[in-house]
């Protein structure tokens, strides 16, 4: 494979930010309590990042942790949520709407794509709750989201490979297929190429544990993970 590859690292600081950066990420996935999936960071947090960081950034849109089926109330903190961002002249945005039945709420997640336009949407793994992952890629694809975070439903990327490499396939170019979850340099170029994807998750929490500040730890990982994709797509690669 020669296509460049696509490294999103999910951090919840400014410092982590800045470390996954020089660590050679394509793009942050910003976040506050990643120890709970992830959720709306502050507008303090964002501003500082956008500052500070150069390639692209998108923010979470989640108003709490637990389940993905949301109260009028917090359904309108969203369409906030997601105008905000669009006033500060982010990259994207990350959300994910279930109905009660686990199954994709359309109508609300496509509202809230189009309230984001021109803003690229990522359907972040509340995909992975979802009963029938098939069925879930279409109802997302309706939605007219850009990507679909997902780890196959399973609790990892690597568990999760054959199913992320029939989403990538039955998926085509109607929408990316971003495996996510437990990825690291040990097993990403496994995952590439089960999965034919061309765009990766990783939150490297191993190197990086909730509430720590060894930053240089996590950018050295960042490194190690963003070398070994550039190794798999390298024009001079060649199939192991």
């Amino acid at each position: 494979m020669n296509r460049k590859c696509i490294l999103e690292i999910s951090v919840e600081t400014v410092e982590a930010a800045l470390a996954a950066e020089r660590g050679g990420a394509d793009r942050i996935e910003l976040c506050s309590d990643l120890s709970r999936g992830g959720v709306t960071p502050g507008a303090g947090l964002v501003s500082t990042v956008q500052k500070q960081i150069l390639i692209p950034i998108v923010v979470m849109i989640r108003p709490r942790g637990g389940d993905f089926v949301y109260s009028t109330a917090e359904f309108a903190e969203m369409k906030r949520a997601i105008s905000a961002v669009k006033e500060c002249g982010l990259d994207g945005v990350v959300l994910g709407i279930l109905r009660k039945d686990r199954q994709v709420d359309i109508q609300r997640t496509r509202e809230l794509v189009e309230l984001a336009r021109p803003l690229p949407v990522t359907y972040h793994r509340a995909f992975d709750k979802a009963p029938d992952q098939r069925r879930a890629l279409e109802e997302v694809i309706e939605t007219s989201a850009s990507r679909i975070l997902t780890s196959g439903g399973a609790n990892s990327a690597l568990e999760g490979g054959a199913i992320l490499a029939e989403l990538v396939a039955a998926a085509g170019d109607r929408v990316v297929i971003v495996p996510g979850a437990g990825i690291n340099a040990s097993n990403v170029l496994q995952i590439a190429q089960q999965t034919g994807a061309h765009e990766f998750h990783s939150g490297l929490s191993t190197a990086l544990p909730y509430g720590s500040r060894d930053y240089k730890k996590f950018e050295t990982e960042v490194g190690n993970l963003a070398e070994r994709l550039a190794s798999l797509y390298s024009p001079n690669a060649h199939p192991n």
